[in-house]
């Protein structure tokens, strides 16, 4: 199992910025928390691995139900913070396809957004399934294709701005690819050996402060960020004039954003 290109490049837009992402889009991946561990079947006493924690918002949840949880990031950043965040975890800087556990090792792994940033999708879930005991589950979210409102608002900015988009970042290779859909997340699974695939959409409205949604991409936070980076000061005050105007459909009363969005989450069982 190699690091690709495509790993390498998610390591560097996330180095250092745990505290930026929690302000920002780490609210927005809150929000399947609890439903990703129900498919889990997580509870007390269980030993859980919470795969690629970022700033440990599913590894407290797991806590606070009584499990034992272990946490992984590929992110020093993200490491320290789940650290003081979650005391009584086992937190370590490690990352998807290569895990220091033995085989077996967990009744359960969860794994929040993760998998769309991994460069070989499929040996990142066999590595899941080689550590998690026969009988135990493996839950996982990501986000849709097409994307949903929330994430769609920002390409509208963008080409209401005349933004031009990098084109040389680095993508999974043809082969490593898969349909972000409920069939396509589900062969993933079952691909890796899992039994008794399950598949749900789960929609929800995120409301959040205009700033702290500006703020995310801002400061190089998610495929919006990776555009925001690439661009002079000029294009960035279009991009904000563009952000005010398009963002104004959305808020409520008291200024708060209503974004509408939605994730996939698959579970199924290790044989």
């Amino acid at each position: 199992m190699t690091t690709t290109a495509f790993d390498e490049h998610q390591r560097s837009q996330w180095a250092g910025r745990a505290t930026a992402y929690q302000s920002s889009f780490a609210a927005l991946c809150a929000h399947p928390a609890a439903a990703l561990l129900d498919a889990a079947d997580v509870k007390a006493g269980g030993r859980v691995l919470d795969a690629g924690t970022g700033t440990g918002t599913v590894a407290a949840l797991a806590h606070a139900r009584g499990a034992h949880v272990v946490a992984v990031d590929a992110e020093p950043s993200m490491v320290a913070l789940t650290r003081r965040r979650v005391p009584a975890a086992d937190v370590h800087q490690a990352a998807l396809p290569r895990l220091p556990f033995p085989d077996h090792s967990f009744d359960a792994a969860v794994a929040n957004f993760v998998i769309n940033h991994v460069g070989d999708p499929a040996a990142a879930m066999g590595e899941l399934q080689r550590v998690v005991r026969p009988g135990g589950r493996i839950a996982v979210t990501i986000w849709p294709y097409p994307p949903p409102p929330a994430q769609r608002l920002w390409t509208t900015i963008f080409d209401a701005a005349g933004v031009e988009r990098p084109t040389d970042l680095p993508r999974l290779a043809p082969d490593k690819d898969f349909p972000r859909t409920c069939v396509g997340l589900s062969t993933l699974l079952r691909q890796a050996g899992l039994t008794g695939v399950g598949c749900d959409t789960i929609a929800w409205t995120h409301r959040t402060d205009p700033e702290s949604w500006w703020n995310g991409p801002a400061n190089g936070i998610g495929a919006p960020g990776l555009v925001m980076q690439r661009q002079d000061t000029r294009t960035i005050a279009r991009i904000r004039e563009q952000y005010d105007q398009h963002t104004g459909t959305y808020r409520d009363d008291d200024g708060r954003l209503a974004l509408p969005t939605a994730a996939l989450l698959a579970a199924a069982a290790v044989s």
